[in-house]
């Protein structure tokens, strides 16, 4: 059976850029690989979402892979938990959360409690397994000041607001139901503030902070949660399309969608999430994971990084890196492999965040029919046989060509 690698570049797509003669960054670029792609494969644009909708990393994720985000996305939180391994059950409601520093009057002084690297294990076990009103409560700290939270009972909802003002100087926020008829969301907001208010106090006087104090820095002395969302019912990525699948990525964000549905983690050393990623590692992995596997998703997230930070070098930079990459797979791949060549969503440096612009696609691999275009990019790509796509139709395409699509009708 053929294999497939799904490659999608975060935050690829962009505008013209004055400074780049009115070029996007992959116009200006010199990329033989992702051109090589271009010339052999069949291009088009692609909607992560539909026209004009500013998708965000784990939506256009979940469009791509096949799964309608208006259906199955109920909130950035169980993502974000299981991307850090926790066990997120249908019913679940799982947040991201902050570790953060408040004064006694519950004003943020310090929104990633002074960006701490270390101790916030032993603050989480000092929250995690109490009981609620019932409510199971299981955290788990991630990275520097983030955390995931999941409250599993019985009744209750997600429609709720966060508790993070996401500004210092201001108060914690109190966590309420958006609507006020909706008793299962009112009863989660309940346990959410008094959450809050446990975490506060059992770490403003935990042995962590104390000693963090002592060192001048600010005490991670409050938890709070946002991003709301109640995990979903979503067949598996094997039940789906009869594949085996490996995720290799560099966020846990993305990490948490593929686990959610089923998919196999590698992590890799020298992925980073940032513009000093060493994308070459990522490629050795996945050809590893082709040899025993069906699928690959993997996602590099520096391009994403230049786009909100403004910076088209940046994103030159890292499109040279990612060509790299692309050159290193073509001479590794096994024969029988598709490429699938993506960005989740355009960041154009002009605007620093996602737009609702369409971003370039190929399809590359044995019997595609190969159309006029020679680069890749925004525009070159659009001229492509592929035409103009969503998100929720690559897998049907890349089934397809594999040859493990179903036949509708007779």
């Amino acid at each position: 059976m053929a294999k497939a690698l799904l490659l999608i570049c975060d935050g690829l797509g962009d505008r013209p850029i004055a400074e780049l003669g009115n070029k996007t960054p992959l116009e200006a670029a010199s990329k033989p690989n992702l051109d090589r792609l271009a010339a052999e494969g069949e291009c088009g644009i692609m909607d992560p979402i539909a026209p004009g909708i500013r998708a965000g990393s784990d939506t256009s994720h979940l469009a791509i892979l096949g799964y309608d985000p208006y259906t199955y996305y109920t909130g950035r939180g169980p993502f974000e938990a299981a991307g850090i391994g926790m066990d997120v059950k249908e019913g679940d409601i799982a947040f991201r959360c902050n570790f953060t520093t408040v004064d006694d009057q519950m004003t943020i002084i310090d929104r990633r409690a002074g960006r701490i690297n270390s101790g916030t294990e032993q603050l989480a076990a000092a929250v995690n397994g109490l009981v609620i009103d019932g409510v199971e409560v299981i955290f788990k700290e991630s990275v520097a000041h983030r955390g995931a939270l999941i409250l599993r009972a019985a009744g209750l909802g997600a429609e709720i607001t966060d508790t993070d003002p996401h500004h210092e100087g201001e108060k914690v926020l109190a966590c309420e139901a958006i609507d006020a008829n909706d008793a299962a969301s009112a009863k989660t907001a309940k346990v959410v503030n008094e959450f809050v208010r446990k975490s506060y106090e059992l770490l403003k006087d935990h042995p962590v902070n104390v000693e963090r104090i002592k060192q001048g820095l600010q005490p991670a002395n409050i938890i709070l949660p946002r991003g709301a969302g109640i995990g979903p019912k979503m067949r598996s990525f094997k039940e789906e399309y009869n594949l085996n699948a490996t995720c290799v990525a560099e966020t846990g964000l993305i990490n948490g969608v593929a686990r959610y549905v089923g998919m196999k983690i590698v992590e890799v050393d020298g992925a980073t999430g940032g513009t000093d990623s060493n994308l070459v590692e990522m490629a050795e992995a996945i050809v590893k994971e082709l040899k025993s596997t069906d699928f690959v998703l993997c996602n590099v997230k520096g391009a994403d990084v230049g786009g909100h930070d403004g910076a088209p070098q940046v994103k030159l930079d890292m499109i040279a890196k990612l060509d790299e990459m692309v050159g290193y797979l073509l001479a590794n791949l096994p024969e029988d492999a598709y490429i699938v060549l993506t960005a989740d969503h355009s960041t154009p440096c002009s605007i620093k965040d996602h737009s609702g612009d369409p971003v370039p696609i190929v399809f590359w691999g044995d019997g595609v029919r190969t159309d006029s275009c020679k680069q890749f990019d925004e525009r070159s790509t659009a001229m492509g046989g592929i035409n103009r796509i969503r998100g929720i139709d690559v897998m049907k395409i890349a089934t397809q060509l594999m040859n493990t699509a179903e036949k509708f009708g007779a």
